[in-house]
């Protein structure tokens, strides 16, 4: 009987920590989207295609990527099944190249 009371708790415990595991995935590929674009626009190319190239399919509605001088950013929500938890849960990663000449 305390397992049927606990089982609540229990599944909101692992939903919370896989939720967690997705926002650092999503800083992950983030962090690898930025460096891509960096490279892209020191070698001349475009650095938003490059980036969101880097990404798998499922985040190209939730990236937003930013390129200003040499610095490229990267936006990007993780998956999750509430909206609001993944808006707050949104990460940044930058990189920085020097344009090519």
């Amino acid at each position: 009987m305390e397992l049927v009371a606990a089982l609540p708790a229990l599944l909101l415990a692992a939903l919370l920590a896989l939720q967690l595991l997705a926002a650092g995935y999503a800083l992950t590929l983030a962090d690898g989207a930025a460096e891509a674009g960096a490279l892209a626009l020191a070698s001349g190319d475009s650095a938003g295609e490059a980036a969101r190239a880097a990404l798998p399919g499922w985040a190209e509605d939730d990236v937003a990527v930013d390129v200003e001088g040499g610095e490229v950013s990267v936006r990007l929500r993780p998956p999750s099944p509430f909206g609001a938890i993944a808006e707050r849960l949104e990460v940044t990663s930058t990189a920085s190249a020097r344009p090519a000449r």
